[in-house]
């Protein structure tokens, strides 16, 4: 498909459904039960004429793509799990494994996608989606250049999506498939059971805090509440997905996807406190890892009086994930024009999404609804 072929959308953009529409394929999502891969599964799902499946090492329920239980960290185990999905036409790998050893993570990574694309050596692949991050650029350093451009060249630090773009490129031009590497940071959705999400560490530190009667406090340092932050809502990243699999001109490139514009936590935190109905403070700076553990309790008390999904607390936030972003205290700033240029124009406002999905949350029982009573502190 020509990129001069593609639909304008609403933004000036490209429709992604309209686009994928016209040359229907089979979409296999690695990595389903994650926050990234379970709404580009669901976006695929969405486009008349598509199969998709879905692959997770959890088991998947009530889903609108085909499940399919992998392991594709054994390349013999991944060849026969995926031996259903041998007539997929587009890959979109979002399977991640978190290691501790620099070492261990860039070899296990890659191993997930090497696995993966030997699996499918004779499906008639057309197109790969993998997805990067911030850290392509040191966001996880005391520092990087701002804002983030995808022509910013590589680190000297070893990073696990430098060795994987590495073996996908190699691959593409042996087997001749298209690809394109997309870059969100802090991305923002929900997937039950997955707590490496900064919406849950919100929903949840707000949710608590209500509840014990206290005031909304920015979990973080100072200098990080004013720091200029960004994040990619979870459905505008899963949208570009479809977009990049289906315009040529996205082929083998690189794009920053985020949602367009940046925000400080100091604002953030106001907005949520004003629509939740309770008092905010100035930062505090503290450990959500030792502190919010401690809340268990209470969580579960809240479990049963709002009727909330019964989510063990455990798997709900990983609260290591929030402690790192709110001590983040320089500028996180990407770039979005590139993306723009070729043809998705797609934006959100991140504070009133922050909301917005607050109340998806709590429709979904997640968490309680904004308007809920809380319980008086007892002694």
């Amino acid at each position: 498909m020509s990129h001069e072929s593609t639909t304008a959308g609403p933004l000036g953009g490209t429709d992604p459904i309209a686009a994928a529409a016209r040359e229907p394929g089979v979409a296999l999502v690695a990595g389903s039960a994650g926050v990234i891969g379970a709404h580009a599964a669901a976006e695929y799902a969405r486009v008349p004429g598509w199969t998709v499946r879905g692959a997770a090492r959890r088991e998947q329920s009530g889903t609108a793509w085909e499940p399919l239980r992998a392991d594709l960290s054994d390349a013999d185990g991944a060849r026969a799990d995926l031996a259903g999905a041998a007539d997929t036409t587009h890959l979109v790998f979002a399977a991640y494994v978190e290691r501790g050893d620099e070492r261990q993570q860039i070899e296990d990574n890659t191993a997930l996608l090497r696995n993966t694309l030997d699996a499918l050596r004779d499906a008639p692949l057309r197109h790969v989606t993998l997805y990067q991050g911030g850290k392509a650029y040191g966001a996880h350093l005391p520092g990087f250049r701002t804002p983030a451009r995808e022509r910013d060249p590589r680190l000297l630090v070893p990073n696990f999506y430098y060795a994987q773009e590495d073996v996908l490129r190699e691959e593409a031009a042996r087997r001749g498939f298209g690809l394109t590497l997309l870059r969100p940071e802090g991305v923002v959705g929900y997937a039950t059971g997955n707590p490496m999400n900064i919406l849950m560490v919100v929903a949840v530190h707000a949710a608590i805090s209500r509840e014990l009667g206290l005031p909304l406090r920015f979990p973080g340092s100072h200098a990080a509440a004013e720091a200029l932050y960004q994040v990619t809502d979870a459905e505008l990243l899963a949208r570009a997905t479809v977009w990049a699999g289906s315009t040529a001109a996205a082929d083998g490139e690189v794009f920053n996807v985020t949602n367009g514009d940046q925000f400080r936590w100091a604002h953030a935190y106001a907005a949520i406190a004003r629509h939740l109905g309770v008092e905010h403070d100035e930062p505090q700076d503290f450990s959500l890892t030792s502190t919010m553990p401690m809340h268990e309790e209470t969580w579960q008390r809240m479990v049963q009086r709002h009727g909330l999904r019964p989510t063990p607390y455990a798997d709900l936030v990983r609260w290591q994930f929030g402690d790192f972003l709110f001590h983040s205290e320089f500028d996180n700033v990407s770039s979005t024009v590139k993306v723009r240029r070729v043809g998705f124009g797609e934006c959100l406002d991140s504070i009133d999404r922050f909301t917005e999905l607050l109340d998806r949350l709590a429709e979904q029982r997640v968490v309680p609804a904004a308007g809920e009573a809380r319980a008086a502190l007892t002694a």
